[in-house]
């Protein structure tokens, strides 16, 4: 029998499939419904770090306000719970998804500094939540502020998570950094469970008639994976830390893909909004049916076989792809 099981983040998961963070898991039923379809586990949608700033500096607002001259304001202080409301809202979100599902469920925060606002995980934890995926999305607009700082950002703010929780943390990048590799070793030897390659780009339009510039979002394509697997294939095998592949995954070969890289789990989202959350149920039967074919009795085996360590020729990975490229495409031109 063809053994489908993985680990992430330490836990024992049945297969690879997991669904990212999406409106797909914004529900206890939704989340039970792509249990029954064949998720292995999910990650919530993400709470943003505006999101807990901005209810906690309207807290210390309305606190403050009028006690510099009148004692009998503290008497008026607004309720904290009316300020809890999104955090209470994920917290819940969090516990009522735990108790209808058999399979891990993983929160997410999205930020990208360091701050109280990490104080959240702890709560995350205590709320049953069995891993913790920081979603580090940034945008550098500053030019004072230099690769070095935006990165020890992202280190110190995994650092104050992991001193506050200890569930396992998996850590979102996104591909525009200066040094992947090092930048993965740093998170590595501070304790990261795993690396989730990558955090998709959203890019704002252009409205040239009505001179606006205005947000978009586009669901992923299969093409947007080759990059995954690139950064995938050359981390393996060099850190502890787990990885997983998301973005670009619609299809068994896709998770095929992602597993000889050297991914421990496919993550997706953009394929089960397309094709409905029963596609999980084709990929994870395709994905039986091309093992049998090949002869494969389990996930395990064939792990990083695609990686960087494990081909014969690593000039794919490197310069000499760039070249190798260019130069067949020229060839075929002139042919």
């Amino acid at each position: 029998m063809i053994d489908l099981t993985t680990e992430y983040l330490g836990l024992k998961l049945k297969s690879p499939l997991v669904v990212s963070s999406s409106p797909l898991t914004d529900s206890p039923e939704k989340v039970q419904r792509l249990e029954e379809a064949g998720a292995a586990a999910v990650i919530l949608p993400s709470i943003f770090e505006e999101q807990l700033t901005l209810e906690s500096n309207a807290l210390d607002r309305d606190l403050s306000r009028g006690t510099e001259s009148f004692a009998e304001a503290l008497s008026y202080f607004p309720a904290y719970e009316s300020y809890r409301q999104g955090h209470d809202t994920y917290l819940n979100h969090i516990r009522r998804a735990k108790s209808v599902a058999g399979i891990p469920v993983l929160a997410s925060l999205n930020g990208a500094t360091a701050g109280g606002w990490v104080k959240f995980a702890k709560e995350i934890e205590q709320a049953g939540a069995d891993a913790l995926e920081l979603n580090t999305y940034s945008l550098p607009t500053d030019p004072r502020v230099t690769s070095d700082q935006l990165e020890e950002g992202i280190i110190e703010l995994v650092r104050q998570v992991k001193a506050i929780t200890k569930i396992p943390i998996a850590v979102k990048l996104s591909p525009q950094y200066t040094s992947i590799p090092n930048l993965a070793a740093r998170l590595d030897k501070i304790g990261t469970n795993a690396l989730v390659l990558f955090n998709r780009f959203y890019q704002p339009d252009f409205d040239i008639e009505n001179l606006n510039v205005t947000p978009t979002l586009t669901l992923s394509r299969p093409e947007e994976l080759l990059l995954r697997l690139h950064w995938t294939a050359i981390l393996y095998g060099d850190l502890s830390a787990d990885i997983a592949v998301t973005g670009g995954v619609h299809s068994a070969e896709d998770v095929l893909k992602a597993i000889m890289a050297g991914g421990q789990v496919a993550m997706m989202a953009s394929a089960l909004l397309i094709h409905g959350v029963s596609h999980l149920a084709t990929i994870q039967s395709d994905l039986l049916r091309w093992m049998e074919e090949h002869e494969y009795q389990s996930i395990r085996q064939m792990r990083g076989s695609l990686s960087r360590r494990s081909v014969p020729d690593t000039s794919p990975f490197e310069r000499g792809n760039y070249i190798k490229t260019l130069s067949s495409y020229t060839l075929r031109k002139t042919a």
